[in-house]
C-alpha cells in the first residue's frame, strides 16, 4: 500500500474491522437461502399452479380462463385465441399453457360449449390452433359457476384488475371434472366421477348420510374399485378396456381404460404380439365417433384366452393410483373424496343461504323505497312549503324528517340522507303520475316474494335439496354412467402366455432349455413358464425356463409345471436303496420351492425310480410287474393296477410293491381317470367359472359335459366348462346341460305380434354353435323360459272390442305336448296379450343332476365291494407280493407322516405355472 493512502479514521487497521463487521452483519448463509428460496417456489407451484382449491376445484388458470370467458360472455362465441389473450391479464404465464389448460377443459363436456376441432383425447388427436376453435360458457356454467355478489375479489398480479379469489360455485365441479397435476413435493391426481351420482351423493350428505362414491371416465370401460379407498393415498383403481368377441377368430374392443389412447393401445398389441405374449393375425383401427378396434385372431387361438392375455400383457388393463390433495386455506390437504363432497355440498349450502339473504335484503329495499315513495306523494310532502323553500340538502334532511316521523314504525329500517336524496331527485312528471293502486299491488307481490325467500331460509335443507334435483332434472340427460364397475378377477400371466417357444432336453447329460434345438423337443412352453424335472434316482425340482440350464443327469419326465394343479396325478414305482423293498404311490405337487431338490422316494442313497407317468386328469393304468428269480418265490409276475393305490400326498412312503427285485414293469394298460369331476361355480360378479366355490354352483363336469347358454335375445349355444371362458351380460340363463330335460318358453313373433307357448329339449350341437329356438322374424322376443316341469303363468288379457281387461292362470304344459325345438308352438291366447307372469318356480338341475349322479355312483360302489372281495381271496396264493389292499394298515404310520410334510413356498408369485400334460413312461 503507498504512503499517499488516507483512512476514513487514521487507523488502517481498525477500518478494516469495521469493513469485515459490515460484510458478515449482511451476508445469508448460501443454506438459508436455498431454504427460503425452495420454500418459496415450492408454496408458488402447489397453490398457484398444480393443485385445484377445494371451493371451486380450479387451479388458478382454469379459474382465470372462465373468468375470462364470463367477461368476454354476450351469448356468441368467442374465438379461444382471443379468450387466451384476455387471460394474459390475469395469468402471468405464456398463452400455450392457456390454450393447454382451456381445451382440456373443454374436453370434458361440461362447462364450455365448444364449437371446431377441439382434439380427442380417447385418440390422442391434439385440438386445431386457437385461432379456428371457438367456445361460450355452457348453460350449466352459467348458473351453477358464477354470481359477482357472492364472489370474494382480489387484484390480479398486476394491480390493474380484480380476479376471484375462488368462483361461488355450487356444485362438486372438482369431483366431476377429476384433476390432475405434480407440485414441489407432492402430486394430486383426482379421478372424475358420474355427474347424477354427485347430486344424489350430495342429497345424501343434506339428509345425513355418508355418500359413498366410485369413479365414471369418459371413456367407458370397466373399473375394478375394490381398493379406491375413497380416493385416498394407497388406493389403487384397475381399469380394463370392454372386450367383445365378435366370432371365434374376431374381437372387438369398444372401450378403452381411462388414461390410455386407441394409438398407445393398438401399439401395446402389436408390441406384445412381436414378443410372442399373444398371436394375432391382424388389427384394424375402426374408431370414428366410437370406438372400435378390431383384433383379428390367428388360426386355432382361443378367443377366451386371448382377451385374457390381452389383460395381462396390454394396455386394455391398467392400473391407476389415486392421491386426492386440494388446497384448504392456502395449504394442501390429503382427503377422500367423499369427505370433499361433504364439504362442497356444505359450501352450496352456505352460498345458496347467502344469495337467499341478499335477495331477502333486495326485496326488502325495494318495498321500502316503494313505501317510502307512496307516502311522501300521498301526503303532499314534495309540495310543503318548509320542503319547498329549503336551501340546502341538510334543511331538507331536517325537514323530510320531521314529515316522515310519524310514519317512522313502518320501516324495517332507519331512514338515511342516501334515501331521502333518491326521493327528491325523482322527476315531477313520475310523481304526478304515480299510481297507487299499481303500487299497492307491486309491493304485494314483492311481500309474496319475500315470505317465500324467508320459507326457503327456514327450510334451508329442503331449499338445497331441490336445487339439486333441479340441476339433475335440467342437465342429467346423456350424463349417465359410462364406466361398468366389476371386480376382476387376476389375470395368471403364466396361465394365458401364448407358447411362444420350444423346450427341449438331454436326458443323459441333464440339461433342459429352449436353446437345445438339436436334442430332444418335449413341447411348447412360453418364456415365462416353470419346469418339473424328474431323475431316475428319484429327485425331483422345479426351475425357470432358460435358454440352457444342467438340472441333473438321467432325466426320466420333464414337462411345463402348473401351480396349484391337483388334476395331474403322478403315478411312480421306486426301489428303496436302503431296505431293496419297492414301493408304489399316487401323488400330485402343486406347489414348491423353485429350484429345491425333493424325493419322490425315501431319499436313501441307491434308491431308484423304476417306473413313472404323469397323468393330467389323474389316469390310473394297469403295469405289469416281473420280479427276479428266488428260491422263496412260486409266482414270478402279477398286475398292478394303479386305480387301487390311494392318492397321497407327495411325500407320502406309498405302498410295498414286493420285498424282492424287480426286474422289469412292463406297461399292460391304459386307464381312465380315477378323480370325481370338477365341480363348477359361476360367479355373477366376475362372470367366470370358477372351482373356489365362488358364485353359484353349477354342477360336476367331466369328460364331454357341457353348460347350456340361452341369450336374451332367443338364442342358445354351448360352452365348455374351462375356467378361461368368458361369459358377458346377455346370459339369460346358464346350467349344466341336459338332453332329455324339457323347456317351455313363451315367444311373440315379430312379424304378428302373437304369443306362442312350445315345449321341447335343447338339441344337442358342436360348442360355440349359436341357434336361434324362436321365431327368427324381425322384432321376435323371448318372453320367458322355465325348465319347470309343470309351469303356470299369469295372464294380462284385454278381450273383446271393448278390449276388457281380465287375469287368468294358465297351466302352459296344457296348451301344447313336448314337440321339436324348432317348432313354432300353440297360441297363448286369441286375445290381446299385454302380459305374461311365470308363477311357478325353477327346477334346480344342478341338484338333479347330483342326485343321478349319485344313484349311479352307488350301484357302481356295490359292484366294486363284489370284485374286491374275489380280489383279496385270489391274492391269498401270493404272500410274496403284498398289494395296495393288505398293506394299507402297515403303511399308514409312514403315509400319514409324509402326507403332513408341508408344501414350501418361498414366493407364491414366483410359481405362476402351467403343465402341458405330456407323459413319460420309463
Amino acid at each position: 500500500m503507498s504512503e499517499d493512502t488516507n483512512f476514513a479514521d487514521g487507523n488502517p487497521d481498525q477500518n478494516t474491522d469495521n469493513q469485515e463487521h459490515e460484510l458478515s452483519s449482511t451476508t445469508i448463509p448460501l443454506s438459508g437461502l436455498y431454504e427460503n428460496w425452495f420454500l418459496d417456489y415450492a408454496s408458488y407451484v402447489i397453490l398457484d399452479r398444480a393443485v385445484p382449491h377445494i371451493n371451486d376445484g380450479f387451479k388458478p388458470v382454469q379459474r382465470r380462463i372462465l373468468h375470462s370467458l364470463k367477461e368476454m360472455d354476450d351469448g356468441r362465441y368467442n374465438k379461444a385465441a382471443n379468450v387466451i389473450g384476455n387471460t394474459m391479464k390475469y395469468h402471468p404465464h405464456g398463452d400455450a399453457s392457456i390454450g393447454d389448460a382451456m381445451v382440456q377443459l373443454g374436453q370434458k363436456d361440461l362447462l364450455i360449449d365448444c364449437q371446431g376441432n377441439w382434439g380427442d383425447p380417447i385418440t390422442g388427436d391434439s385440438a386445431a390452433a386457437p385461432r379456428y376453435i371457438e367456445g361460450r360458457l355452457s348453460k350449466f356454467a352459467n348458473e351453477v359457476a358464477f354470481n359477482p355478489d357472492t364472489t370474494e375479489w382480489q387484484l390480479s398480479y398486476d394491480g390493474r384488475n380484480k380476479e376471484p379469489v375462488t368462483l361461488p360455485v355450487k356444485f362438486p365441479l372438482l369431483l366431476a371434472q377429476g384433476a390432475e397435476g405434480i407440485a414441489v413435493g407432492l402430486a394430486t391426481k383426482i379421478m372424475p366421477h358420474n355427474f347424477i351420482e354427485l347430486i344424489d351423493g350430495s342429497i345424501q350428505v343434506l339428509k345425513g348420510e355418508r355418500p359413498n362414491l366410485f369413479p365414471d371416465f369418459p371413456t367407458g370401460g370397466f373399473a375394478d374399485v375394490s381398493n379406491y379407498n375413497e380416493g385416498r393415498r394407497g388406493g389403487k383403481i384397475r381399469v380394463r378396456a370392454k372386450i367383445e368377441e365378435r366370432d371365434k377368430k374376431t374381437l372387438a374392443i369398444t372401450e378403452i381404460p381411462y388414461g390410455s389412447t386407441t394409438g398407445g393401445l393398438i401399439e401395446s398389441v402389436v408390441t406384445a404380439n412381436e414378443k410372442g405374449k399373444i398371436k394375432i393375425k391382424k388389427i384394424e383401427d375402426n374408431t370414428a365417433e366410437n370406438v372400435e378396434i378390431i383384433v383379428h385372431l390367428a388360426s386355432g387361438i382361443s378367443p377366451d384366452v386371448t382377451i385374457d392375455a390381452l389383460y395381462a400383457f396390454t394396455a386394455c388393463e391398467t392400473s391407476i393410483s389415486p392421491n386426492t390433495c386440494v388446497i384448504i386455506d392456502n395449504k394442501p390437504h390429503f382427503m377422500s373424496v367423499n369427505d370433499i363432497l361433504i364439504a362442497n355440498t356444505k359450501q352450496t349450502k352456505a352460498l345458496l343461504k347467502l344469495e337467499l339473504e341478499i335477495k331477502l335484503h333486495e326485496l326488502q329495499e325495494k318495498i321500502f323505497f316503494s313505501s317510502l315513495l307512496k307516502i311522501f306523494i300521498q301526503e303532499g310532502m314534495y309540495k310543503h312549503a318548509d320542503y319547498e323553500h329549503a336551501g340546502d340538502f341538510d334543511t331538507v334532511v331536517k325537514v323530510l324528517n320531521s314529515l316522515f316521523e310519524p310514519f317512522f314504525a313502518q320501516f324495517y329500517r332507519a331512514i338515511t340522507p342516501e334515501d331521502y336524496k333518491r326521493l327528491i331527485d325523482k322527476p315531477m312528471s313520475s310523481i304526478t303520475r304515480f299510481d297507487v293502486k299499481k303500487a299497492d299491488e307491486q309491493m304485494k307481490a314483492l311481500e309474496d316474494d319475500i315470505k317465500v325467500v324467508k320459507k326457503n331460509l327456514r327450510n334451508l335443507t329442503e331449499f338445497t335439496i331441490e336445487w339439486y334435483e333441479r340441476l339433475r332434472s335440467k342437465y342429467a340427460k346423456g350424463r349417465e354412467r359410462k364406466t361398468e364397475i366389476r371386480i376382476f378377477d387376476r389375470v395368471e400371466a403364466s396361465q394365458v402366455a401364448l407358447a411362444n417357444a420350444k423346450l427341449y432336453v438331454n436326458r443323459m447329460e441333464g440339461f433342459i432349455g429352449t436353446g437345445m434345438r438339436k436334442d430332444e423337443f418335449v413341447s411348447e412352453c412360453s418364456d415365462i413358464d416353470d419346469i418339473i424335472v424328474v431323475r431316475a434316482d428319484g429327485k425331483y425340482s422345479v426351475t425357470k425356463v432358460q435358454d440352457k440350464v444342467f438340472v441333473g443327469k438321467d432325466i426320466i419326465h420333464v414337462a411345463v409345471f402348473k401351480k396349484g394343479d391337483d388334476r395331474t396325478i403322478y403315478n411312480a414305482i421306486y426301489k428303496d436303496g436302503t431296505t431293496g423293498t419297492s414301493y408304489t404311490k399316487r401323488f400330485a405337487v402343486t406347489a414348491v420351492t423353485r429350484d429345491k431338490e425333493y424325493d419322490i422316494s425315501k431319499g436313501t442313497k441307491g434308491s431308484k425310480v423304476l417306473y413313472f407317468t404323469a397323468n393330467p386328469n389323474g389316469e390310473a393304468e394297469i403295469v405289469n410287474i416281473q420280479l427276479k428269480p428266488h428260491s422263496k418265490l412260486r409266482k414270478l409276475n402279477f398286475d398292478l393296477d394303479f386305480a387301487e393305490i390311494a392318492i397321497k400326498g407327495r411325500g407320502s412312503q406309498g405302498n410295498i410293491v414286493s420285498k424282492y427285485p424287480i426286474k422289469k414293469v412292463i406297461f399292460k394298460n391304459a386307464g381312465v381317470s380315477t378323480l370325481a369331476g370338477r365341480k363348477i361355480w359361476f360367479d355373477d360378479v366376475l362372470r367366470r367359472l370358477n372351482a373356489d366355490e365362488r358364485g353359484r354352483y353349477l354342477g360336476e363336469f367331466d369328460g364331454d359335459d357341457k353348460i347350456l347358454l340361452v341369450y336374451q335375445d332367443g338364442t342358445y349355444d354351448f360352452s365348455s366348462f374351462d375356467l378361461s371362458n368368458h361369459f358377458d351380460s346377455s346370459v339369460l340363463r346358464m346350467e349344466k346341460f341336459m338332453p332329455e330335460h324339457v323347456y317351455t318358453a313363451v315367444h311373440q313373433d315379430g312379424k304378428s305380434g302373437t304369443y306362442y307357448v312350445k315345449r321341447f329339449k335343447f338339441d344337442d350341437q358342436p360348442i360355440g354353435k349359436r341357434i336361434s329356438f324362436i321365431n327368427e322374424a324381425a322384432g321376435s322376443k323371448l318372453i320367458l323360459l322355465t325348465n319347470g316341469a309343470e309351469p303356470v303363468v299369469r295372464v294380462d288379457l284385454l278381450k273383446g272390442k271393448a278390449q276388457t281387461p281380465e287375469m287368468l292362470e294358465q297351466p302352459l304344459n296344457e296348451i301344447i305336448d313336448v314337440k321339436g325345438m324348432r317348432a313354432q308352438g300353440n297360441r297363448l291366447s286369441f286375445h290381446t296379450v299385454k302380459k305374461v307372469k311365470l308363477l311357478t318356480e325353477e327346477v334346480d338341475l344342478t341338484e338333479k343332476a347330483e342326485q343321478k349322479l349319485g344313484d349311479q355312483t352307488l350301484s357302481s360302489t356295490d359292484t366294486a365291494e363284489t370284485d374286491k372281495i374275489e380280489d383279496t381271496v385270489k391274492q391269498k396264493d401270493a404272500d410274496n407280493v403284498v398289494t395296495a389292499e393288505k398293506n394299507e394298515e402297515a403303511a399308514v404310520a409312514q403315509d400319514d407322516q409324509g402326507d403332513n410334510i408341508g408344501f414350501e413356498i418361498t414366493n407364491p408369485d414366483d410359481v405362476n405355472l402351467e403343465d402341458s400334460g405330456q407323459t413319460s413312461l420309463f
